[in-house]
């Protein structure tokens, strides 16, 4: 291979290197982009897993609070069912009282009472009478006791009522804060899973450019091992050419000492004076050449 050839060589090696060197550095380009898109659609998943999680947990935690509020109501409807039976008999007790009631009023009988009682302890009395009276006292104490029996009564059926109402109140409370607690579920278990589709959406996307940024890694593999083995036979054909250079140099050094040798041969022979140099050429000669020491 002439030296002009060489020297072709060397260009064409150095075009294909920068070539190749262009396709690695647009491949590793196209590598980091999809690295950089991969990592930014990984994070996003993590953010929505995160977000998954918590929308999770206050969903869950929403569902126990609608549990919760859902036996409290039924244990409002429950006491109420049992309070209403409660009345229910207390009514009849009171109506079957109405029917034994006396035809004088409660004010009637307790005057009554109250007079016969201040007859027996401030009047003389035959002990027939007296017998007659306290016997009448117990009488009217019976009819009095009827009033108070339906007084305890309606005294207890008007508490009922009133803690009737109260539980009626509570069990409405629990049930409308049920109502609100089962929508506040039912719209974060709709986030939920808007968020679990866009992260599967996510996931498969980073997925892709995961494949993708393999691909193009292993597409750029042969890239560099051609610029090695082309960087390698450049080295090889630059070390074949500096040796020549060498070699060259050398012979074309030693063409110039034997020639200045030559001279100064003549120049001594013509006995002409040496100069210091040409005087060190020949001595220099003369001591490597084993001939001039015999």
């Amino acid at each position: 291979m002439t030296e002009q050839q060489k020297a072709k060589q060397i260009v064409a090696f150095n075009n294909q290197i920068t070539s190749l060197r262009e396709q690695i550095n647009k491949a590793n380009a196209e590598t980091k982009m999809y690295v950089e898109k991969r990592d930014k659609l990984n994070e996003q998943f993590k953010n929505h897993r995160n977000d998954i999680r918590v929308l999770e947990n206050e969903r869950n935690s929403l569902n126990e609070k609608v549990k919760m509020l859902k036996q409290l109501r039924e244990i409002s409807r429950t006491r109420n069912g049992s309070i209403i039976k409660e009345i229910i008999v207390r009514n009849k007790r009171v109506v079957e009282l109405k029917k034994k009631k006396p035809k004088k009023s409660r004010r009637q009988i307790e005057k009554e009472i109250q007079d016969t009682e201040w007859k027996i302890q401030t009047t003389p009395l035959d002990l027939q009478i007296e017998k007659k009276l306290v016997e009448r006292v117990k009488q009217l104490e019976l009819q009095l006791n009827i009033y108070k029996k339906i007084e305890q009564q309606s005294k207890k059926i008007t508490e009922l009522r009133n803690e009737l109402r109260a539980i009626e109140g509570k069990a409405n409370a629990y049930h409308q804060e049920l109502i609100v607690a089962a929508q506040n579920s039912q719209e974060l278990h709709a986030t939920m899973v808007a968020k679990i589709g866009e992260a599967k959406k996510i996931k498969i996307e980073a997925d892709r450019l995961h494949s993708a940024y393999i691909q193009a890694k292993e597409q750029a593999k042969p890239l560099y091992q051609e610029m090695k083995e082309i960087t390698e036979k450049k080295k090889k054909l630059q070390d074949v050419i500096r040796e020549e250079d060498e070699k060259q140099k050398k012979n074309a050094e030693k063409a110039l000492k034997e020639k200045l040798e030559s001279q100064a041969r003549d120049k001594l022979a013509r006995g002409e004076k040496l100069s210091w140099d040409e005087f060190q050429l020949l001595a220099d000669n003369d001591s490597q050449d084993p001939q001039t020491q015999d």
